[in-house]
Order: structure tokens, then sequence, then C-alpha cells
């Protein structure tokens, strides 16, 4: 097939939306379908529309389902989508929804955050990552703590740094973030915290590899998001054998499961220090949030992901044809939109 695929991250962008469009392009070539990966949709011929983000794409999502209304339309659920847009802007994003044949959602509590109409169009597809080397040696100097994210509101980023102030000055506790700052005031905020923090490490935007190499060289990651939709860097870390500490929502539990051992209230630095402290002087903590890691890296195979997205190709196709066949005008609101 001919697939377009949308993504609202431009060319170059290391953001997550722009990262997940160009993996899922891979993994469609890999099953022989050509893609093309785009921010803009003018109508160009193609077989199947895969839409990343319900909101940002809606003009695309919009002018495909005009322009060919018989052919299927996958759309994909972001954070931003499921914790903001759902609410701020109910009318076009659930348009979005409603033109879709299909839809994905990358963690397993998505259908509780959608309109009970569209649960029966949504497949949860999990982030995979390959498998890399084994774990290196361990810092012997400190206790490094990873987070791994660019600065940004939702992500709560400095939370771990605040927490790691907390610590007795027995710990050996150091916090390592790596991630870009889109926004001079988050560079200047983890500036100023290196400058009265001695246990925060700010190493900005770092490539691929050597983030790949540190969440194989750490002792724990911190994942401190307010909100998300399925974090790869979750997926990362437990494939690396990294143990887990995970502010407690949604997107988080939704990867990780319930019974995780690693959860803290979100914002809650108090907790979070706690946890930290606890992961550092108790051995068998850490090894049970490694384990619990260990139990769920099946879920974050590229295998899984790959007949995952050709069963969903088939299933958006075999759906797109029996709307055709009952004469339904997908390109019609339907009439109910704002209810659930």
């Amino acid at each position: 097939m001919n697939v377009i695929l949308i993504t609202p991250a431009p060319r170059h962008s290391r953001t997550g939306n722009r990262t997940t469009a160009l993996r899922w392009a891979g993994l469609l070539r890999g099953a022989g379908h050509r893609v093309v990966v785009a921010t803009a949709y003018d109508s160009e011929p193609c077989d199947l529309m895969i839409a990343l983000h319900a909101w940002k794409s809606a003009p695309a999502i919009q002018r495909f389902r005009r322009a060919y209304p018989e052919r299927p339309l996958v759309v994909a659920l972001t954070g931003t989508d499921i914790n903001h847009d759902l609410a701020a802007d109910p009318a076009k994003t659930q348009r979005s929804l409603d033109l879709a044949d299909a839809l994905v959602g990358l963690h397993e509590l998505v259908g509780e955050a959608i309109p009970a109409r569209h649960r029966e169009k949504l497949a949860v597809i999990v982030q995979s990552v390959p498998a890399g080397g084994d774990r290196l040696p361990a810092l012997k100097r400190a206790f490094e703590i990873l987070v791994v994210g660019h600065l940004r509101d939702e992500k709560d980023p400095l939370r771990a740094a605040i927490a790691a102030r907390a610590l007795p000055t027995s710990s050996r506790i150091r916090v390592v973030h790596l991630g870009g700052a889109p926004d001079p005031a988050w560079a200047a905020r983890a500036r100023d915290e290196m400058q009265a923090n001695p246990r925060y490490d700010w190493r900005g935007e770092v490539s691929g590899a050597r983030v790949r190499r540190f969440l194989r060289r750490g002792r724990l990651m911190v994942l401190s998001s307010l909100s998300e939709g399925g974090a790869n860097v979750v997926s990362e870390a437990v494939v690396a054998g990294l143990p887990i500490l995970a502010s407690a929502i949604p997107g988080n539990v939704g990867l990780l499961g319930g019974d995780h051992p690693g959860y803290f209230p979100p914002g809650d630095h108090g907790a979070l220090a706690g946890l930290m402290l606890r992961a550092e002087r108790e051995p068998d903590f850490l090894e049970g949030l490694r384990a619990h890691g260990a139990a769920r890296a099946d879920a974050f195979d590229p295998a899984r992901e790959r007949l995952a997205w050709s069963a969903l190709v088939e299933r958006a196709s075999a759906a797109a044809r029996a709307r055709v066949a009952s004469g339904i005008d997908a390109a019609r609101p339907a009439p109910a939109l704002l209810q659930p």
C-alpha cells in the first residue's frame, strides 16, 4: 500500500512525535508498504493515511477524508490528545476520532480516556525497542539516577532534582538529566538548579546512542511526568534492564502495570525522595523494581509491534470496506458528536 504518515513534528525534530513517526514508518516499510512521512496533507493520492495526533493533525485528517472517503484512515492518540485536547477542544478532537476507521493508543489505559463509542476502534500498540547490549558497569563514585526527557511543563522535569535536595549527606545519589530545553526559561531553571544543587547534572540534548549507553549504565530512572501518552523511554529502560520509579499517572501505569512497586504521587518530591533513598540503600527493593520491568519486557518486543501494525492495517482496511458497503458517509459528522 501507499501510506502517508502525518506527524505535527517537523523534519529534524527530536521530539517524541517525530521519533514515533519515523519508527512506525520503518515498521511499515519492513512489511512491504511504501511510506511518506509528512507534516501536512494536500490531497496527494495514497491508499492509507496514518495521522499522529488527533487535534494537531485534524486539518490533514479532514482533507484526506474529503478526498478519499472510501479509503482507510488510522488516527494515533498522543498524550496531548488524551490529557488535554479531548477536554479543551472536544469538537475538533472527537471529529478526528469520528472520521477514523481505527485508533491507536500507546498504553493499556487509553480506552478509559476516550468516549465509549470509539473504544471498539481502538488498538493498543506499545512502542517497542530492539534488544541492546549487556549492562555496563555502574559508576562506583555515585549512585546514578537518570532523568530522560525534554524540559517541558508536562514532564515536571526537575522533580527528581528537587527530591535529591532532601537526601541526607551520606547519600551518594546523583541525578543526571538527559534532554533538551525547547523553552529558554526551562534551560535557565535547569542551570540555576545545577548551581544550587550539587546532586543535579543537566547534560542537555544528547544523541540517542548516548542515551542508550546511559540507560545501560545507570542504577535507576525517574519518570516524573504529570501527563504522558505512553513514553518510549519506559520501553527503552525496561529493555536496558534499568529499574524505574514513575509518577502514578495513567500513561505510566498503562505501561508498567498497576502492581509496579515504584510509583509515587505526581509532583510529590517527598515521596520520590523516600523511594530514591530506598533504592540506594535496599538492594532487594532495587532488584524488585528491575525484576518487575524484566517480567514486562516481552510487551516491548519489536516483533510484537510489527505484527500489531500489520493486523491494524488489515483491520482499518476491513472497516473502511464495511463502511462503504453499508453506505455510511464517513465525511459527515456523527449526530451525537459531543456525546460520550
